[in-house]
């Protein structure tokens, strides 16, 4: 062999030793909190020896996928919300995840028809509800929160904040856009002051005797009952009783914290063996636990902490992609019926 051609075939086998190498790495975006996601991706580094590298952020992710466009080193997207998923798609900043794996694991309705995300983690928007002013049993639905005996006895963050679009959106759903219209305007009017706060906030309202009820997400539960920095927050927990909406017909309305591969991935193979790790029996155990949410993978052991205060639940099944598509609809509704003023 001549010294040029072996020159050649050295730069060949470094080149693919550099291709072989950058194989083994994926590019995380996620807005998905580090303390969430940092041990699980460990835990995926030491399963698989593929490196992880994340980006954190609590907003602007999409906005940089869009700006790199086809020189973005984004493999995937991790979501803390079913909202910004379904932006992903609309922008389409994604590509169809292929997996028999994460179809196996996941049921279908936590997972995109088209095969454009895929729920992780699932949470479910429940009634907070005074201990001492709630009978149990005297709410029992979403729709009963229309009734006028709640008349200044309802709170709740902005009803554009992307959790209550969510639940906007299984209304519409079920029962029409003209049924969820008036719903909205019901209860803008039981409403004991202007949606305000978040989710926890609505809780300690109920505490203080500022409202009866109160919508939000079952996991501040878990989050507040287990405060030790703000222990207040746990008395705060200890005032309500927990009520899954509609158990005697769909079931609680369910949301998602998800994954997405991003359309441009450079490392799609490593990409998608992240999120069948992710969907793995693994891997839900631990991500459910962290954060008091419950696995999307049936037959996980959900903590302890949930099964002591939640217990077994009907949970929602419909899609959630019949259920996203409304958030511009639901928007407009809040707008209409002027819920935030």
């Amino acid at each position: 062999m001549t010294a040029k051609k072996a020159l050649l075939a050295g730069l060949a086998l470094s080149t693919l030793g550099s291709v072989a190498q950058a194989a083994e790495e994926v590019n995380i975006y996620s807005y998905r909190q580090e303390f969430l996601i940092k041990p699980l991706l460990e835990a995926f580094t030491a399963e698989t020896g593929i490196k992880a590298n994340v980006i954190f952020s609590k907003k602007g992710l999409l906005e940089r996928l869009e700006h790199e466009g086809a020189n973005s080193p984004a493999d995937v997207i991790l979501t803390s919300d079913i909202g910004p998923l379904h932006d992903a798609v609309e922008r389409d900043l994604v590509a169809p995840i292929d997996s028999d794996v994460i179809d196996a694991n996941v049921p279908a309705h936590y997972r995109s028809k088209e095969d454009k995300w895929v729920g992780l983690t699932a949470r479910s928007r429940i009634i907070y509800a005074s201990k001492d002013r709630v009978e149990p049993g005297e709410i029992k639905t979403y729709e009963e929160l229309a009734d006028p005996k709640w008349k200044g006895r309802i709170c709740t963050r902005s009803g554009k904040h992307s959790y209550n679009l969510s639940l906007i959106g299984s209304l519409i759903e079920h029962n029409g856009a003209e049924q969820a219209e008036q719903w909205l305007a019901a209860v803008k009017d039981n409403l004991a002051r202007n949606p305000q706060g978040n989710d926890r906030a609505q809780v300690k309202a109920v505490k203080e005797g500022q409202c009866d009820l109160a919508l939000g997400n079952t996991y501040y539960y878990g989050k507040m009952l287990t405060n030790e920095k703000e222990p207040e927050q746990v008395e705060w927990a200890k005032s309500v009783n927990l009520v899954f909406p509609n158990q005697d017909d769909r079931g609680a309305h369910m949301s998602i914290s998800g994954a997405a591969l991003a359309k441009h991935a450079p490392h799609p193979e490593a990409a998608i063996k992240l999120i069948e790790f992710l969907t793995s029996e693994k891997a839900q155990k631990m991500y459910a636990e962290v954060n008091f949410e419950f696995p999307v993978r049936p037959g996980i052991e959900w903590s302890g902490l949930l099964k002591e205060h939640m217990g077994e639940f009907k949970a929602d099944e419909v899609n959630l992609g019949d259920v996203v598509k409304h958030r511009a609809e639901a928007s407009r509704l809040v707008d209409k019926v002027g819920f935030d003023n």
